[in-house]
């Protein structure tokens, strides 16, 4: 009765299609993507950046403080007082750290100046300001 029954064309086990195999090249392509993407390191906030024809990229950015037109002063996507910047960079920042400031293009730059010290006050001393690459 067995033999009949293959016979007859009725799916048996060589008829099965077998997925482990792609599935393990689904999942190593998975792995691949997330292993070679690129995560970039935002602000928080919206910032048109000044242009500059010297500007050079940093990769080694550990936090991005971002100072908005307004006077607002963001770390880390969180809204920040001015005259608690420098210990609230210094907490999330390791020692040979960077720091970038992302200032936009109206902000003051007093205020701009006022951030760098009170970062260089709390013993930041990689501290960078974010500009985009013009052509002049």
């Amino acid at each position: 009765m067995r033999r009949r029954r293959s016979v007859a064309g009725e799916p048996g086990d060589a008829g099965e299609i077998n997925l482990t195999p792609m599935l393990d090249v689904v999942f190593i392509m998975l792995i691949f993507f997330i292993v070679t993407t690129s995560f970039i390191k935002e602000s928080g906030v919206e910032i048109e950046r000044p242009e500059s024809s010297a500007a050079t990229p940093r990769p080694d950015a550990q936090l991005m403080v971002a100072i908005t037109p307004e006077g607002a002063v963001w770390v880390d996507g969180e809204p920040v007082d001015v005259h608690r910047v420098g210990d609230e960079v210094a907490a999330l920042v390791s020692d040979d750290g960077a720091v970038v400031i992302q200032a936009d293009r109206e902000a003051t730059t007093g205020l701009l100046i006022e951030v760098m010290d009170r970062l260089r006050q709390a013993g930041v001393e990689n501290v960078a300001v974010a500009a985009t690459r013009g052509a002049s």
